[in-house]
């Protein structure tokens, strides 16, 4: 596989590859990640990380910006499913404003995101100093927080907008009134890759609700550009009866953000 090409301004499978790697990085130490982005041609790196309340279900978050005199990446660490599922499938979860007023998000992933936001902005901002494309990325939870980011980044301070937002096995983050309106900002920016039956894609229940751009993994490990609603539950059906003796794991098997990095491998070719 070739290299993190810092030269991608717009949306290219190798480059979600790429950033499918840079979301599973954000799970590794710090001195992991400072070494990894050096490799992949970064030489400027932040980490971020906080402790949130004991109470909370989401005990810290954490992220890291990498930056070259090309590219700038923005990566957030998620969860494992058998942390998040229970409060994500919680139909009775509170709500926080959305970036710059606008609908309502999941108030778990607001406060995890306002825990390291203006670091992060801080960080965008100075390294952002010869145009650098901008790109946001995260898996589960991490998704959550790169659309979230951007969302405030740029409804807030117009000028940062990003070229790309690619997430993988991201949950339902906000209500139509926000949702739309960045569906509007962010026409073929914005890349959500859902990977058969994850069931973190599926949640939380209604009045939640996913941007409308998605890359869809069918049961046969084939990527989709698309995908119809009875499309959609035909093959969510075939995979999960493709495993007759774990069926019930399908969905926990799905979000592995392992899984995302192979099929983007597989589908480069």
């Amino acid at each position: 596989m070739s290299a993190f090409d810092h030269t991608v301004s717009d949306y290219q499978l190798p480059h979600a590859y790429w950033l499918a790697r840079a979301a599973k990085l954000a799970y590794s130490d710090e001195a992991t990640i400072r070494d990894t982005v050096r490799e992949w041609g970064f030489d400027r790196c932040e980490y971020f990380h906080a402790e949130l309340d004991s109470s909370f279900p989401i005990e810290d978050t954490q992220a890291y910006a990498a930056g070259s005199d090309r590219m700038i990446v923005v990566a957030f660490r998620g969860t494992e499913p058998a942390k998040i599922k229970d409060w994500l499938s919680d139909a009775n979860a509170l709500v926080a404003p959305g970036p710059a007023g606008k609908g309502l998000v999941h108030e778990g992933f607001s406060r995890a995101l306002d825990s390291i936001y203006s670091q992060v902005r801080d960080a965008v901002q100075r390294f952002r100093d010869a145009e650098q494309t901008l790109w946001f990325t995260g898996h589960s939870l991490g998704g959550a927080l790169a659309m979230l980011a951007s969302a405030r980044m740029y409804f807030e301070s117009p000028q940062l907008l990003p070229d790309g937002v690619y997430t993988f096995g991201q949950p339902r983050t906000c209500d139509r009134f926000l949702a739309g309106p960045y569906d509007d900002a962010f026409p073929s920016r914005v890349f959500r890759f859902v990977n058969n039956n994850d069931l973190v894609a599926q949640l939380p229940p209604e009045p939640f609700h996913h941007v409308a751009a998605i890359r869809y993994f069918g049961a046969d490990g084939k990527l989709r550009e698309r995908m119809t609603v009875a499309g959609g539950l035909t093959d969510r059906v075939k995979g999960f009866t493709s495993d007759a003796f774990a069926p019930a794991s399908d969905g926990v098997r799905d979000h592995q953000v392992d899984r995302y990095v192979d099929l983007l491998e597989k589908s480069i070719g």
